[in-house]
């Protein structure tokens, strides 16, 4: 990107437009699954990266999380 082109993202918290260097990146899991409730029962789980802004990450508590994940992965 050049000087002063940032792309602006919508919040997923608050639906507030943020730039994309200033928001709060994290993932979420989503299920999709079939109706079906037997053993042909087919689901799939995928993260999606979902942006938040800097106040909803600081109360739905994403910093934490993304700390607590960064120092897991320095013990090992």
């Amino acid at each position: 990107m050049g000087r002063g082109r940032s792309t602006l993202v919508r919040c997923s918290g608050c639906g507030r437009n943020v730039s994309r260097t200033k928001a709060v990146s994290d993932f979420r899991p989503v299920r999709y699954a079939t109706e079906l409730r037997s053993a042909n029962d087919v689901t799939c789980l995928i993260k999606r990266k979902v942006y938040y802004c800097v106040s909803c990450g600081k109360s739905l508590g994403v910093y934490e999380r993304k700390k607590k994940r960064a120092e897991m992965r320095r013990r090992y």
